[in-house]
């Protein structure tokens, strides 16, 4: 392995060469969190030579869109040999293995035992659910050290509110941990209107939170801030033959959809099918009312895996001849609402609040409970289905269609 410089910024600094026990990186988008977190992943495969090291992010989508390509920059970055083994998530180097794995299911962070943890994106999951994933995680991170070094367990997040990592470092303080924030203005390799662009788009609190790096309260008030029953009415509806968007969240019971209609670029929410038994009852009566129209559906992913009658939720819709969009996924619960709400307030998503009453409340009704929108008010399920759709319809990559 060559000697390599490599140029970082401030708090990128702090935070590798930190050796508390426990070391957190939060800061905003762009600050250089990830690169951080990888590079000082790397450094200490390198420093516990033949010593397993793991790095987690929240799903297999992080991994093998982020994770597997940092990695791979790194390596070849210092010349070091190494094999990616994707299906176990494990790259393999002179120096032993640098372990991945997801936080999506705690109870699979088994099996294997390192000398250094990494964490990223902490804040994205619920706190009751990162409390878990810590555990698992700090009982991994178990491999005795030579010359009495402790087993370090390092975080790097955006802050998301009062979540965990609020809870970690500040309310349970110790002189085993260490904080160190990072701002989305301290990176001078950020394309030049890319913080512009963010401002335009956040909230006062947002700004602090995504490029500030600092802990605010993300969850007062309603989820759909920026939804107004005036200002993003439309008495539009669906008209002959015109094709049909439809965002759909499966549940038992309580299958929700909203139709959609896109006209020079804007969207409009034109109407609602609220608490349909199941998914087959529910796209009997989207055919019926759509019955001579292209439909597009834009559902919850998990819907490719549930189990309905013998049939995924997915191939019931494909036999009413409807066209899926869908990413492998869910979007987090964060980008999803900001997206409906950045719609809202650029006026480019509008609710027919005559055809879409149940629609209309919860956008107006529905709160934050525990730093997450409320499931328990009964408003979430017709949100998550529009949320979909608008998302969906943001994205500028290609889903699979089906």
């Amino acid at each position: 392995m060559q000697e390599k410089t490599i140029e970082v910024l401030k708090h990128q600094r702090a935070f590798l060469n930190s050796e508390f026990r426990h070391t957190g990186l939060i800061g905003g988008f762009g600050s250089g969190k990830t690169f951080a977190g990888v590079l000082k992943t790397v450094k200490k495969k390198i420093e516990l030579k033949g010593i397993d090291v793991a790095y987690y992010l929240p799903t297999y989508s992080l991994i093998k869109d982020i994770a597997f390509s940092e990695f791979s920059n790194i390596l070849n970055l210092f010349q070091i040999p190494y094999t990616l083994n994707r299906t176990d998530k494990e790259f393999q180097t002179p120096y032993g293995r640098i372990i991945m794995r997801t936080m999506d299911n705690p109870d699979l962070i088994v099996g294997y035992e390192v000398g250094y943890s990494l964490i990223d994106e902490a804040d994205v999951l619920p706190k009751e659910k990162m409390r878990d994933v810590f555990s698992k995680v700090l009982s991994r991170n178990r491999k005795k050290l030579p010359d009495g070094k402790i087993n370090q367990l390092d975080f790097v997040s955006t802050p998301e509110g009062f979540k965990f990592l609020y809870d970690f470092f500040v309310l349970n303080k110790s002189e085993q941990k260490h904080l160190i924030k990072g701002k989305t203005y301290d990176n001078p390799f950020l394309p030049d209107d890319y913080v512009l662009a963010l401002e335009d788009e956040y909230t006062p609190q947002q700004i602090e939170a995504y490029l500030n790096g600092e802990f605010v309260n993300l969850t007062s008030g309603t989820v759909y801030i920026e939804f107004d029953r005036k200002l993003n009415h439309s008495d539009v509806v669906a008209e002959p033959n015109e094709v049909i968007h439809i965002g759909m969240d499966f549940n038992i019971t309580k299958m929700n959809a909203v139709a959609h209609v896109v006209r020079n670029g804007l969207k409009y929410a034109v109407s609602e099918f609220i608490n349909e038994y199941d998914t087959f009852s529910l796209a009997s009566k989207i055919r019926k009312v759509y019955e001579n129209h292209k439909v597009v559906i834009y559902p919850d992913a998990s819907g490719n895996a549930r189990n309905t009658s013998g049939k995924s939720d997915h191939q019931i819709l494909r036999d009413f001849k409807f066209t899926i969009v869908a990413p492998s996924k869910n979007p987090f619960v964060r980008d999803r609402v900001n997206s409906v709400n950045r719609n809202f307030r650029d006026k480019t998503y509008f609710v027919n609040t005559y055809n879409c009453p149940t629609y209309s409340e919860a956008l107006e009704r529905q709160t934050y409970k525990n730093g997450e929108p409320d499931k328990q008010s009964g408003f979430d399920h017709v949100t998550e289905a529009g949320g979909y759709f608008v998302i969906n319809s943001d994205k500028k990559i290609s889903y699979k269609i089906t």
